[in-house]
């Protein structure tokens, strides 16, 4: 089967994931010849995977299963899928801040950006056919880095508050 591509008149796939390694996350949008203009968004992307990478491992020596890693859909993006122990799906979001100006890191996730994870969190399950009864338990966690140094709120927010 095509992938549906904006170019032919038709939207693109709701829900997408990458394959999990450092290069993963959503087919590129540009021609071959931007890649390698080093802007500030590419630079973003850059240090911003370098962060999801040491947030994955920090997490799988907590012992959680790595599941998926920039997962999107229209409306939202979550930067790592994880598995407890306890069997509960945990989607995570990566923030990291160089001060803690403006309250750092962990205070950047507001209402708006909460609602985003979450859409991207019901997509995710219904991608893969969960039906609301057959979902299995969920959390939302946290992985902030203030000044380097790595903060972990397990259970940061639920669905249910945004």
């Amino acid at each position: 089967m095509r992938q549906k591509t904006q170019t032919d008149g038709r939207r693109p796939p709701l829900c997408h994931a990458g394959p999990g390694g450092p290069g993963g996350g959503p087919p590129a949008r540009r021609a071959s010849a931007d890649r390698h203009n080093f802007s500030r968004s590419t630079g973003s992307k850059f240090v911003g995977s370098a962060f999801e990478a040491r947030a994955q491992e920090f997490l799988q020596r907590q012992r959680l299963r790595f599941v998926a890693r920039n997962v999107s859909c229209r409306g939202g993006e979550i930067d790592l899928v994880m598995r407890d122990r306890d069997g509960a799906l945990v989607f995570v979001e990566v923030r990291a801040r160089a001060q803690r100006h403006y309250g750092g890191a962990a205070a950047s996730i507001g209402w708006q950006k909460k609602q985003r994870i979450v859409r991207a969190a019901r997509h995710y399950l219904a991608s893969r056919g969960q039906r609301s009864q057959d979902e299995p338990a969920c959390r939302f966690d946290v992985i902030a880095f203030e000044a380097g140094r790595l903060i972990w709120l397990r259970d940061a927010f639920r669905a249910d508050e945004v």
